[in-house]
């Protein structure tokens, strides 16, 4: 039976009566959809024992994001787990932040760029909040989708500067039957809505036959072009990085990853694949 905790004290003691068995952990803003259980399926592969955390981090959100109108959802969520967490971690934004807290965690390297350009804050709350969790949690493994993929790369960098001992997995993202990646903020989407951001995985798809052939940043212009025409009523960027730095690459040279963030009406949705 899963146990729910929402104090770091509570999580430490649960974990504790499960020792020696290995712990993995999959940390979650809630709203829980197959995409998260898919995580936890890979978790269970790597552990005895695997420790879901539901925490909607206030700190990954500037003024104007939908951080008020997110989905917490908690009862249903743990229906939808089941049996598959031994832990469920549901703190408070005062136990994760009491008062007077003053730290910060900042992660260069992976985090320069494409998100980092249109939410300087996004990145910064991200690695505190992870950090935060990893530590009071101490899991053997931890399991991250791959649709964040800069943010995947970010929590590597930081478990391994951070000399943590803690295996950071990417697990590859699920989709829906048109190919759109499984999001909570999916919800957000009307009918019409969600037939324009279904051309997000299509576009990306052609843009990568395309940059096999053809200068990169040709292939990424292309790419906007082709989801303003779409419909989509922003375009934040397309862009070729490296898949182990997100550096900027101007060839096809070695593992690349091809990552997208554009608006469907008011929703932001993200994506990326391997090139």
């Amino acid at each position: 039976m899963t146990k729910v905790v929402t104090t770091v004290a509570e999580l430490r003691a649960a974990k504790a009566l499960l020792k020696p068995a290995r712990i993995g952990m999959v940390p979650t803003m809630g709203a829980l959809h197959d995409g998260h259980v898919s995580l936890v399926t890979e978790a269970r592969k790597h552990a005895d024992h695997v420790v879901v955390s539901i925490f909607v981090n206030p700190t990954q959100f500037a003024p104007g994001e939908d951080f008020d109108a997110y989905p917490r959802t908690l009862e249903a969520d743990l229906k939808k787990l089941g049996d598959a967490a031994a832990i469920v971690f549901a703190p408070t934004a005062r136990e994760m932040y009491p008062e007077g807290f003053a730290t910060t965690v900042t992660v260069g390297g992976p985090s320069a760029g494409l998100e980092t350009n249109f939410r300087p804050h996004f990145f910064a709350g991200v690695a505190t909040a992870v950090a935060k969790l990893l530590i009071a949690a101490l899991p053997d493994i931890a399991v991250f989708g791959e649709k964040d993929y800069q943010q995947l790369l970010v929590v590597k960098r930081l478990v391994r500067d951070l000399d943590l001992p803690i295996r950071v997995i990417g697990a590859p993202t699920l989709r829906e039957a048109d190919g759109l990646a499984l999001s909570s903020r999916n919800a957000y989407l009307s009918a019409d809505e969600r037939k324009i951001a279904t051309l997000l995985n299509i576009i990306l798809t052609d843009t990568i036959a395309t940059a096999r052939s053809s200068d990169l940043r040709a292939a990424e212009a292309t790419a906007i072009e082709a989801l303003w025409k779409a419909g989509f009523s922003h375009v934040d960027y397309v862009a070729i990085r490296d898949a182990e730095s997100m550096d900027h690459i101007t060839a096809l040279e070695r593992p690349a990853r091809i990552l997208a963030a554009a608006k469907v009406g008011k929703t932001r949705l993200i994506d990326n694949m391997a090139i």
